[in-house]
């Protein structure tokens, strides 16, 4: 399938992000890393959105594994009772297996239950069972509930950092709605990316996101910020695509990314076989768009803050 059958138009500029994304790509096939800049320090990113069906846990995995397959260390937690981002990874989240529930409830250190992604080097996952469902209401009682991921976190960094090198980025995936496991992931981050669908209603129910940022970062998280906004599901075959991508450019400025994510069957097929799109089939146009959106997040100026 060509980059054009998917809905992305045609380039014929060698400078272009898909063109660019593209020769990366080959790169990492190939087995050489590109030359994307490792953050000053660890950047912990969480991906929220409280609507559902925007893309993610899709975003989370496939930016995760496009930055790892070019060379740097990236952990993704999983957050989502559902356990969707565990799937694409290919790491165990069934019923008994240790997950992000035992960190936030029973205080697990999270070297315990961290996993190593299948297939991919310098990928790890923290994965979520059915348990986590629970979470919300055993949270409410706990004492300092909104820093159980934060100080679950920052124990574990140096543990990584002695054993296989300090983490270069760590992705939170978020369920859809703000209950108290949102809260934990806004309070353990400096920065959040929200994915946005380039559909009616696309900016609905943005500003109680953006409400909630603004009231965790003046109760309990000073450093939040939104860094990072990623338009996702574009159909360039739609002018109703391109006239929410403008409002959303317009709305946000340069926090939107140049990139954007197009609608993709490559990247709703990859989860059911235990994989990011990044693998899967490296070569779609879902691939590459995720792999230059990866590409533009490093190179952002928050990663060398």
């Amino acid at each position: 399938m060509t980059a054009t059958d998917e809905g992305y138009p045609p380039s014929h500029d060698d400078d272009s992000p898909l063109a660019l994304a593209a020769a990366a790509a080959v790169q990492v096939r190939n087995g050489r890393v590109s030359d994307l800049p490792r953050p000053s320090r660890t950047r912990v990113v969480t991906v929220a959105n409280q609507k559902g069906g925007v893309g993610k846990t899709t975003s989370t995995v496939n930016l995760a594994a496009a930055l790892a397959l070019q060379g740097l260390r990236v952990l993704v937690i999983d957050l989502d009772p559902q356990g969707n981002a565990s799937t694409a990874l290919s790491v165990e989240h069934h019923v008994g297996v240790l997950n992000s529930y035992d960190v936030l409830i029973d205080g697990r250190p999270m070297a315990q239950v961290v996993q190593p992604a299948a297939g991919i080097p310098q990928l790890w996952c923290v994965p979520a069972t059915i348990d986590l469902a629970g979470a919300e209401i055993e949270l409410v009682s706990a004492v300092a509930r909104e820093h159980k991921l934060r100080r679950a976190l920052h124990a574990y960094l140096p543990l990584h950092q002695a054993e296989h090198g300090r983490l270069d980025y760590v992705l939170v995936d978020c369920p859809p709605s703000l209950g108290l496991l949102t809260l934990n992931a806004l309070v353990c981050a400096d920065e959040v990316l929200i994915p946005i669908q380039c559909e009616y209603y696309a900016l609905e129910g943005l500003g109680q996101l953006m409400s909630t940022v603004e009231l965790v970062r003046a109760e309990l998280n000073p450093s939040l910020h939104v860094s990072t906004i990623l338009l996702t599901m574009y159909d360039a075959r739609t002018r109703l695509a391109a006239q929410v991508a403008q409002e959303v450019r317009t709305h946000f400025g340069d926090q939107v990314l140049a990139t954007v994510i197009p609608r993709s069957i490559r990247v709703s097929e990859a989860p059911s076989y235990g994989q990011t799109v990044m693998t899967y089939d490296p070569g779609s146009s879902g691939a590459l768009s995720y792999l230059e959106a990866a590409r533009e997040l490093a190179r952002q100026p928050a990663a060398q803050a």
